[in-house]
């Protein structure tokens, strides 16, 4: 692909490198005759078109959203480019290492240099909380330190505007494990204190030369949600330690943190009150389980597998009859008959299952003009596949999935397949758990801005399984108590088929 022009200006030279998020090429902009970094997003093999090109939109609207950023320590975004059907985003070119290979290369810094790098990093994002984004993914990778003196951070690539939760993102977590907030690992968007925790993890690293929290992926996360804060002596670990509260309200506001960071740089002693870490009287926060689902540093990354068929194994339970565990892969799609899905549907020419998979799990859409049924078993991102899943994982995922929907009441809907296109507001009617589906459920309805129900949505847990059932009228003909009804029938009928094939 070297020597090949995007948009007719940018001629990519060579690779390099390449990461989770994509590959970057060194380019030059022969409009402006200069050098550039262009990083091209990859996206999975096999998507559907529809699929590939909501992720291209998507990325679009989150670089767009970080264009808007001006800061000398954040990398300029100067373009966006689709073409080959993927984005392309042309950057600024840095030169330099980032944080984490120089203290692979050197060792721990001095604390005086560190301090330095975090309050011009926590400059740099306080300017981006300002305009209401989130990094999300503060790491010592994602840490410039240029050649010329600048520290820059860089892959906004995740970041997220306040509010713009997506039906597609299901509560998941995205970020690198061992950086990520606690509050974000118990099921919480987080905010601008969720970053201060990240960057104070980063300074951890860079002034001790390793994480706070080593291990595997999971034992990171454990640690995160279960140990204190390793000590770091001196003043900077001070700053580190309340950085890195357990809670975000027991974070000190980015001013005084880039102050004494300042003070510190300077060989002063920093100046932090003392935040004592409570909550409000009935209103605890407990730390939970681990929850193991997180997503690492991705744009819109995408697990695809084909949804296969084959034989249902459990183990029964003689108590009550319950499956223990579902331990081999099936075809969602064979779970509602087209019998089934024509009387949901309302339609004596039931259409063609639409069998399809995204990072949450496998899935199936039975979509007519104007109405729809979807069906989809989810699993945690540290599980290959849902039927990997064990009750217990089950059940933190269930929890986390009730807890996520009930945070996000305001939301951007699509499904261009039934003739919505386009992203679509919709407010979410309030959580409930209902009973008479699976072990365990919930529900709640989508609005759109006339105030009348259009999806309803069943979320249930069977022995190792979390299935996620919704159903689609957009006519108006369809009243809210009789959309809300079939939503309820093709989850017991999901839970029934899921039964009779154990």
């Amino acid at each position: 692909m070297s020597g090949e022009r995007l948009a007719n200006r940018y001629l990519l030279l060579r690779p390099l490198g390449s990461g989770g998020m994509g590959r970057v090429w060194l380019a030059r902009d022969e409009m402006l005759d200069r050098e550039v970094a262009v990083k091209e997003l990859t996206l999975p093999e096999g998507l559907p078109p529809h699929e590939r090109a909501e992720l291209v939109t998507r990325a679009v609207r989150e670089a767009q959203a970080t264009a808007q950023l001006r800061h000398p320590g954040i990398v300029a975004l100067h373009d966006v480019v689709v073409e080959h059907d993927r984005p392309w985003l042309v950057m600024e070119l840095l030169r330099g290492r980032t944080l984490g290979d120089a203290v692979r290369e050197h060792g721990p810094m001095p604390p005086e240099y560190a301090a330095r790098i975090g309050a011009e990093m926590l400059d740099a994002l306080s300017a981006a909380h300002a305009r209401g984004l989130q990094h999300r993914d503060v790491k010592p990778g994602n840490v410039f330190l240029t050649d010329s003196g600048r520290v820059v951070l860089t892959d906004f690539g995740i970041a997220r505007q306040e509010g713009q939760a997506t039906l597609t993102q299901q509560g998941l977590m995205i970020g690198s494990p061992g950086f990520i907030a606690p509050e974000r690992l118990e099921g919480d968007p987080g905010g601008p204190a969720s970053d201060v925790w990240s960057l104070g993890a980063t300074l951890f690293l860079a002034v001790t030369g390793g994480p706070a929290y080593d291990g595997t992926a999971a034992q990171r996360i454990r640690a995160t949600l279960t140990q204190p804060v390793p000590h770091v002596p001196g003043p900077l670990g001070q700053v580190i330690a309340a950085m890195m509260a357990p809670h975000p309200a027991a974070r000190p506001p980015a001013p005084q943190l880039i102050e004494a960071l300042r003070r510190i740089a300077a060989g002063q002693q920093p100046q932090l009150p003392v935040h004592h870490d409570v909550t409000a009287p009935g209103h605890v926060k407990k730390r939970g389980r681990p929850l193991l689902w997180v997503i690492v540093a991705a744009v819109a990354a995408v697990v695809v597998a084909a949804a296969t068929t084959a034989v249902l194994l459990v183990r029964d339970r003689a108590s009550s009859g319950v499956p223990e565990a579902f331990t081999a892969p099936m075809d969602v799609c064979s779970l509602l008959s087209a019998e089934e899905i024509g009387r949901y549907l309302r339609t004596q020419q039931p259409p063609k299952a639409m069998p399809g998979s995204n990072e949450v799990g496998p899935r199936c859409q039975w979509p007519i003009q104007s109405s729809g049924v979807e069906i989809q078993v989810q699993k945690d991102s540290d599980t290959r596949d849902p039927w990997a899943m064990t009750p217990e994982s089950a059940r933190v995922l269930f929890a986390n999935q009730q807890r996520w929907w009930g945070q996000h009441d305001t939301l951007d809907w699509t499904w261009p397949e039934i003739g919505a296109d386009g992203s679509v507001p919709v407010t979410r009617t309030a959580v409930r758990k209902i009973s008479g589906v699976g072990e365990e459920a919930f529900a709640f309805e989508l609005k759109g801005k006339t105030g009348r129900i259009h999806t309803a949505i069943v979320h249930f847990r069977l022995a190792n399984l979390v299935v996620f059932v919704g159903y689609t009228a957009l006519s108006e003909r369809f009243g809210d108590e009789d959309i809300k009804q079939t939503a309820v029938k093709a989850a017991q009928a999901t839970e029934q088929a899921l039964r009779r094939a154990g």
